[in-house]
């Protein structure tokens, strides 16, 4: 893909989110997104085969890159890893700028032809936030983190779509109480794990588990036709 694919993208995605509080990630707001910037309709339909649904994921995506970008700014140092957790989930929300975009997002994303994209955003996110805190589980604890907090993130953003209030005071204050029930949990898988007749029941199972392994990136290369452009 070239730097001229992503451009492209981004100027349709930038006049696309004017129309989406009125129209959705609908074909009409691809369709006036096009008719704003300009692009040569078989050029937009070639860079957003699918219109309006890329157009969302690219949305969403953006704001993964926006809240990696504050990650990397900020000193979390002093912080406890479950507060840091906690300011990763908000700079994530705090990177949107259109609360109305991400809820026709969640709406478009919740039907079943769509679910699978929406799970994959969510998935992406969530990897994201654990890679940028230093995450090295080579075990099932990389899946079972991602999911945990696949869980906590899902039920925040819907609660935030909820939150009228200038601040979200109340969103932060739900997102610290699901990560503390989180915490409640690890606490208790520890206390099994300590215990020695627990343990022996939990031989076989746990056996099992130390089989699973983490995903194995694949090595950066350059080859011909390869993508070297960073997505947004």
């Amino acid at each position: 893909m070239t730097a001229s694919y992503l451009q492209i993208k981004d100027q349709l995605l930038d006049a696309a989110v004017g129309h989406v509080p009125f129209d959705g990630w609908s074909d009409a707001t691809f369709q006036a997104a096009v008719c704003d910037t300009g692009i040569d309709s078989t050029m937009a339909a070639a860079v957003c085969p699918r219109g309006a649904v890329d157009l969302a994921i690219a949305y969403h995506q953006r704001g993964d890159v926006l809240m990696l970008e504050r990650l990397k700014a900020a000193d979390l140092s002093a912080m406890r890893f479950r507060d840091r957790i906690a300011a990763a989930v908000r700079f994530r929300l705090e990177a949107v700028e259109d609360k109305e975009a991400v809820r026709r997002g969640t709406t478009l994303f919740a039907l079943p032809t769509h679910a699978g994209d929406g799970a994959k955003l969510i998935w992406g996110t969530i990897d994201a936030i654990w890679s940028a805190l230093g995450d090295t589980s080579e075990d099932v604890n990389w899946y079972t983190k991602r999911a945990t907090l696949g869980t906590v993130y899902s039920a925040t953003v819907l609660y935030w779509l909820g939150d009228n209030e200038p601040d979200n005071a109340a969103t932060w204050e739900f997102l610290d109480r699901r990560i503390d029930n989180v915490m409640q949990i690890e606490k208790l898988k520890a206390q099994v794990k300590d215990s020695p007749t627990l343990s022996k029941l939990m031989a076989g199972p746990n056996w099992l588990l130390k089989q699973i392994k983490a995903p194995q990136k694949m090595p950066e290369v350059n080859l011909p036709g390869s993508w070297t452009t960073p997505r947004r």
